[in-house]
């Protein structure tokens, strides 16, 4: 009897130490880059003809007729009465919508919203069969001898190309902002391909490595063939895949979101155990801090709040009618989001807390770019493109990058990625802060501390050049 009981657990013994093993010899990633896409995302037969590569000024406009068919609606609206003292638990609570809606009708003036679009030069230029829309701003004046470095900023969802206008004058015009003016740049803000004023795709499978694709080449056509590259939310995988792409053209990736979504045993391992060794997995105090008790704050967290993205990522276009159809449907899918995502704390507040960090021009102006340009249900798919296959199951997951990397970590990010987590994938991470305050909405929230990040980094990177083209 004992000797059979060893025997298992001695067979135990091996299968586990062969399982470590094994799971380390094949977990040594070698450095590949990632295809470039070659897609074709138009309507109907790719055409024979070389495509047209012209850059053409873009303005937004809007019509009476635009307005009146919103103010229509808004006014049509039917709500539901929210139960009582459930602030923001249920998701959007309608006596405050209630009070964004009369806002909107009464107060909020889109016409004088086109205009602060408008601020900044926007164009348009057609990318592998779609017009793809994107602001692009110069410094007002460099200092003498000194040349402003490109940098491509993308946006995420439920944002927009908007969410950076209040960080692009702290990039272009350091100086005028009390920021240092050793390194100046000039922005590329591109509306990923089916949101905002970018045309939809009309073929199944644009994902990430698609977008990143139409992004490098856009890149190229204005003439950058070494720029930095900097993003959340989707904005930080778009970014990945095109450093992954082009790592010799990427001079630095710049994340306010690090997502690692190939766990190995170590991971596995350091949720375990992370919280009572964390020395072990390189873990520092304020990742034990924001990452334990795991069930609660990872676990649980996810569940409550990925919702949405089981939804989008599996039937978008059902759910997505409805928003397309009302614009109180679409304010209320929004403003959720900008509610928890911005502080998980605000569901305890009848308002979502949604005026303590933005303001109510902003948050509209933003749901009104949605609206006009129709493109919920488009933005919303990008979810199914991106997940269908599984998650961890593509190659540009498995990958490993060594462009110089820099992460800003905000403590109200829905998930926590810590240094230890982040570096099995960006293998060459140059700096990594635990930010203050702020959530996921960084660059409309904490453009500030954002752009003091940005700039240290580059900075780095530039002082020690730590980029060299191979």
């Amino acid at each position: 009897e004992f000797c059979s009981l060893a025997g298992i657990m001695l067979l135990e013994v091996f299968l586990v130490l062969g399982t470590v093993i094994i799971y380390f010899l094949l977990s040594k990633k070698k450095e590949e880059i990632l295809p470039f896409k070659e897609g074709w995302w138009g309507k109907g037969q790719k055409p024979d003809a070389e495509e047209d590569t012209t850059i053409w000024p873009f303005k937004l406009e809007t019509t009476e007729e635009e307005l009146s068919d919103l103010f229509r609606r808004l006014d049509q609206a039917r709500f539901t009465e929210p139960l009582e003292n459930c602030s923001f638990h249920y998701g959007t609570n309608s006596v405050y919508l209630r009070k964004v809606v009369s806002y909107w009708k009464n107060q909020f003036n889109w016409k004088k919203q086109v205009e602060v679009l408008n601020k900044y030069p926007q164009f348009k230029t057609k990318i592998q069969g779609i017009n793809i829309h994107f602001v692009h701003v110069k410094p007002p004046h460099l200092p003498e001898g000194q040349s402003a470095k490109p940098l491509l900023m993308v946006h995420g969802w439920p944002g927009s190309f908007y969410e950076f206008y209040k960080i692009i004058p702290l990039l272009t015009d350091p100086a005028s902002h009390g920021l240092s003016d050793e390194h100046i740049f000039e922005v590329i803000c591109p509306s990923i391909p089916g949101y905002g004023f970018s045309e939809a795709p009309h073929k199944k499978d644009f994902n990430s490595v698609s977008a990143a694709s139409i992004f490098y080449e856009l890149m190229l056509r204005l003439g950058f063939n070494e720029f930095y590259a900097q993003g959340g939310d989707w904005g930080y995988l778009i970014c990945t895949s095109l450093a992954q792409i082009a790592p010799n053209h990427v001079k630095g990736l710049h994340l306010n979101l690090a997502s690692v979504t190939n766990m190995g045993f170590t991971h596995l391992l350091s949720i375990l155990l992370g919280r009572y060794l964390p020395g072990l997995f390189g873990f520092q105090d304020e990742d034990v801090r924001r990452m334990f008790p795991f069930l609660k704050k990872g676990l649980y967290r996810i569940l409550l709040e990925s919702g949405y993205a089981h939804i989008q990522a599996t039937k978008p276009d059902t759910v997505g009618c409805g928003l397309n159809d009302s614009p109180v449907g679409l304010a209320a899918y929004i403003l959720e989001k900008f509610s928890t995502w911005t502080d998980l704390e605000f569901c305890n507040l009848e308002d979502g807390g949604l005026e303590r960090k933005f303001n109510l021009d902003d948050l509209l102006t933003n749901i009104m770019i949605y609206w006009v340009a129709g493109c919920i249900v488009s933005s919303m798919r990008f979810y199914k493109e991106n997940m269908q296959k599984g998650i961890g199951t593509q190659k540009h997951e498995r990958l490993t990058l060594q462009v110089p990397t820099g992460i800003a970590s905000f403590p109200n990010e829905i998930i926590h990625t810590p240094q230890a987590w982040a570096q099995k994938k960006y293998t060459n991470i140059v700096s990594f802060h635990f930010m203050p305050r702020g959530g996921h909405f960084a660059a409309l929230e904490e453009p500030e501390l954002l752009a003091e990040d940005i700039l240290q980094f580059i900075g780095k990177v530039e002082k020690e050049q730590l980029w060299r083209r191979k």
